[in-house]
């Protein structure tokens, strides 16, 4: 059995109860060393991401799966539920198990593999009804993630919150194994664009100077820039369109406390034939506004019973804290998720009772 490796953006060492804590840019020696030995034979490997995956899950666990193809391993890619039409012409994205229409081969996927990668989440919770089946089988795990707080369920863990996307990592992991030459345009493509998608195309404060060098060699790789924005960005259908309108008319501003959020019904979902991605990038425009710091869309659920939330902020607000300690979620220190299972008005309510607390931080962020 493999001694669990936590690698974090940390220069010190943290001892814990399994593992410890290292920097992780790049990775270890030793971590490099435990992935090489569990890659050393032909693997039964499952790659999974979270729910409601975005296009850093898909792209990332995508481009892992070509890598991994290559380097000779059987691998299946299993996402909780669908993604997104606009992420649907990725290299690979035809052949995604969906967990939730294709419940019992997914489950058996998972039971027969060896090892089991997960990717852009770092607590299984993040998966839905895959948790179960995940917590109960014999295979090794190994976690690629970026967000904050990294559960300890695998035998190497590679997490550091100041990377801009997971799929940035699987570009240091395929170099930190040696491997930097089987980089194809199949993995270029989806690692570029799940790098696109959550740096809100390079433009959000995770971007660095080595995230464009990556991006950089995985145009030089075939990932065609122009032809990827437009598959994502330019492919809205009239309801989208229409949806985000009624969005923005329902947008409020608060200026005393320099917020803004929008509100989504289920009838105005259903109104505009509401499909999975739609509401993706409707939080930013509340953002923009002149003056706001702090922004939240909050959409209603009636299948799940729920009301999701998405936060972003600019500055020193960090709407991760926000989002653990009022609405079961988390993320990262400018773009965080959450959920209520309040009706819509007591959410927003209960919304706008809280933030008094957290004036003076809101009126400082920088």
């Amino acid at each position: 059995m493999f001694r669990k490796v936590l690698i974090a953006n940390s220069a010190i060492p943290f001892l814990g109860l399994r593992g410890f804590i290292v920097s992780s840019r790049p990775m270890n020696k030793e971590t490099t060393q435990i992935v090489k030995k569990l890659l050393a034979t032909p693997q039964k490997v499952v790659i999974v991401g979270h729910k409601n995956p975005d296009g850093d899950a898909v792209g990332s666990c995508l481009g892992l799966s070509f890598f991994l193809k290559n380097l000779g391993h059987n691998v299946t890619v299993i996402m909780p539920n669908d993604f997104p039409d606009f992420l649907k012409w990725l290299p690979g994205a035809e052949e995604v198990l969906i967990h939730e229409r294709e419940t019992q081969k997914s489950a058996q996927q998972i039971e027969a593999a060896d090892l089991i990668f997960t990717l852009d989440f770092n607590s299984l919770d993040r998966v839905g009804d895959m948790q179960t089946v995940l917590e109960n089988v014999s295979a090794k795990f190994v976690m690629i993630d970026h967000h904050q707080q990294p559960a300890d369920y695998a035998v190497a863990t590679y997490s550091d919150v100041k990377m801009s996307s997971t799929s940035e990592m699987v570009f240091h992991f395929m170099e930190a194994l040696g491997e930097a030459g089987k980089l194809s345009k199949e993995i270029a493509v989806n690692l570029f664009t799940g790098i696109m998608t959550d740096t809100g195309s390079f433009r959000f404060s995770t971007t660095s100077p080595t995230t464009h060098r990556v991006a950089a060699k995985l145009i030089e790789a075939g990932a065609e820039s122009a032809i990827i924005n437009q598959n994502v960005y330019d492919t809205n259908s009239p309801e989208r369109m229409k949806l985000l309108g009624v969005a923005l008319n329902n947008l409020n501003i608060m200026p005393e406390f320099n917020t803004a959020y929008i509100t989504l019904t289920q009838k105005e979902l259903d109104d505009h034939n509401f499909k999975k991605g739609d509401t993706e990038g409707f939080v930013n425009y509340a953002l923009s506004v002149k003056g706001i710091v702090f922004a939240a869309i909050f959409i209603e659920n009636k299948q799940e019973n729920i009301v999701k939330i998405s936060f972003r902020s600019i500055g020193n607000f960090s709407v991760n804290d926000f989002a653990r300690n009022h609405y079961s979620g988390g993320g990262h220190i400018n773009a965080a998720g959450g959920k209520s299972s309040q009706s819509l008005n007591n959410t927003i309510n209960e919304f706008i009772s809280i933030l008094p607390r957290y004036k003076n931080e809101l009126t400082n962020a920088s």
